[in-house]
């Protein structure tokens, strides 16, 4: 918004004082994460007891899970990914070009899926339940949405000078090497989208441990969109280019200011839980944003421990079914293994963040190694 008004006020680019900044992507995307940090923590203690005082008993504990859940952790209200959107929201949509295709589908599947999740976080709170919206429901709507925005980006891509790459899948380290996979890559967006918005909600079982994370992916996107939006920067790296997308790096400092805020009341022991309704929408973030920016497998990398928590609850599934009842993991997502092992949660919150922030650097080396 700020950024339309001063193009309106300054067409011309003379540079009026203050507003020359606008001309700045780093300096929009700095006030991003100022204004979605200072947005959450104004809500914070407010939200957390208008929450606790609305929902009651709070967020329902498996009780054939971890046996010290049930007792340090009931009552903690959750829906805190209201706190997260809010500024995200009002922090993209002060600071970033409201004239930007890929803003705008990126908002909306954020806030199709915190939709979603409220949803699921709502009837899982009033029934008591930690079975909330069906789980055929909840694929179908976010494949759905994520098929939309898939379809979205395509046209957006159309009309980029670097139309080659609109379907394609480009792969980290090989400089030319495009698979294009034609209108296939709808559905290869649906399951990258989809896909990883339930590999960050199926993280978030530790207090803290989805947070950090889902910021950290952000700063390593933050990064990519940043480079692959400027022509210059594209080509000494020798990433496609995709016009327009630079403008995403504005989402990704909402998210990482968003997240500290959040982190200041969800830091062990948690005051208060995402739910569903951070969790799936910062996982669908951080997936079309992949999409956007042609970084689908590197997203996989950068992204890799929600792929590892994912990975552990198929391997377990699978397992169970085809061995007649055994299990690999004492229990899954992993991070719920390493607790039934003896692991204090916050050892386990913390080596996870290193592991996170280790493979995001290795995610971003991809982008030299070409």
């Amino acid at each position: 918004m700020l950024f339309v008004l001063f193009q309106y006020l300054d067409p011309e680019h003379h540079y009026v004082p203050f507003f020359n900044l606008m001309r700045y992507l780093t300096f929009r995307t700095g006030a991003s994460l100022f204004t979605a940090m200072i947005v959450v923590c104004l809500m914070g203690s407010r939200f957390i007891n208008w929450m606790r005082a609305k929902q009651g008993r709070g967020q329902p504990i498996r009780t054939d899970g971890i046996e010290r859940h049930v007792i340090e952790k009931k009552g903690t209200p959750t829906m805190g990914g209201f706190m997260i959107l809010a500024g995200v929201l009002i922090g993209t949509l002060l600071w970033a070009d409201l004239t930007n295709g890929y803003v705008w589908v990126v908002l909306l599947v954020t806030a199709a899926y915190g939709v979603l999740g409220f949803m699921d976080d709502y009837a899982k709170v009033t029934k008591q339940t930690t079975a909330g919206v069906s789980s055929w429901v909840k694929i179908i709507v976010q494949f759905a949405v994520a098929g939309l925005a898939t379809f979205a980006m395509i046209k957006l891509g159309e009309a980029s000078p670097n139309t080659m790459v609109t379907t394609a899948v480009a792969f980290p380290i090989f400089k030319q090497l495009l698979l294009d996979l034609g209108w296939f890559y709808i559905i290869f967006g649906m399951i990258t989208i989809g896909g990883f918005s339930n590999a960050v909600n199926l993280t978030d079982g530790l207090d803290g441990l989805a947070i950090v994370p889902v910021m950290i992916a952000a700063g390593a996107f933050g990064f990519i969109a940043y480079l692959v939006g400027n022509l210059k920067f594209a080509d000494y790296l020798g990433v496609h280019f995709v016009s327009g997308s630079g403008e995403l790096a504005i989402i990704c400092g909402a998210l990482i200011g968003a997240g500290m805020g959040f982190l200041w009341y969800n830091a062990p022991p948690a005051r208060i839980f995402m739910g569903d309704t951070g969790s799936l929408a910062l996982g669908g973030a951080l997936g079309t944003m992949a999409v956007a920016t042609k970084h689908e497998i590197v997203l996989g990398i950068i992204g890799g421990l929600f792929v590892l928590e994912a990975a552990s609850v198929a391997i377990q599934v699978i397992y169970f079914k085809v061995s007649g009842g055994k299990r690999i993991f004492l229990m899954a997502p992993i991070h719920h293994h390493f607790e039934k092992l003896g692991w204090k949660e916050s050892t386990i919150v913390i080596r996870f963040w290193i592991i996170a922030m280790v493979l995001a650097l290795v995610g971003l080396a991809t982008l030299k190694l070409r």
